[in-house]
């Protein structure tokens, strides 16, 4: 059976410079064997959580779809924009939702959904650090919830002209390095039992 890896950008802008990152270590998580999907935050509609709505409402659909789709995967690749020195507000918002038990779910143990995964962690932005600062946050915050993160990472400056047409990156070095992470990712994933 071959592991599944799923693709998250940490960003909601249409032609974001992070999707079409994350589809690039995706692509290196495939030529590893590895089954691939990608996920848009955009399409889940997940509110800011808030507790009072998650005691009147429960869990929004679209975090259950995430968290689902999580809970199915060996591993995650994450590209997210650096914001004032950190990940996005709507990928933290992603991460905190589908850490919340699912009254749907009772008999899944705490932090189902990152707990054991791999996690590798990417960004671009059109400075010249390439959103390093904001993968120092996530690598805390994923490793907090039980993930491993790869030590590999990528984080490509000048975003705005890194990328060919067709969503490569323009220079090659640059484009092996982000699919060495889906290799990295992919390959920690197939070695670790699953539960």
């Amino acid at each position: 059976m071959s592991n599944c890896i799923i693709g998250i950008a940490g960003s909601t802008r249409p032609n974001s410079l992070n999707r079409r990152l994350v589809h690039v270590a995706l692509s290196g998580a495939e030529a590893e064997g590895a089954k691939i999907e990608h996920i848009d935050l955009r399409d889940l509609g997940i509110p800011m959580y808030d507790e009072a709505f998650e005691q009147e409402h429960g869990m929004p659909d679209g975090v259950r779809r995430l968290r689902e789709a999580l809970k199915r995967s060996q591993g995650v690749l994450i590209a997210s924009p650096e914001y004032n020195g950190s990940l996005t507000a709507v990928l933290k918002n992603a991460i905190d939702w589908t850490t919340r038990p699912d009254p749907e779910s009772p008999e899944d143990p705490p932090l189902v959904a990152w707990r054991g995964k791999v996690a590798g962690l990417l960004s671009t932005s059109p400075g010249g650090l390439g959103g390093i600062r904001g993968l120092v946050h996530a690598r805390a915050i994923l490793s907090h919830v039980g993930s491993h993160v790869v030590p590999q990472e990528a984080a490509i400056p000048f975003g705005h002209d890194a990328f060919q047409d067709d969503g490569s990156i323009l220079d090659e070095k640059r484009h092996a390095l982000v699919e060495s992470v889906g290799r990295a990712v992919a390959t920690l994933a197939a070695r670790l039992p699953r539960d």
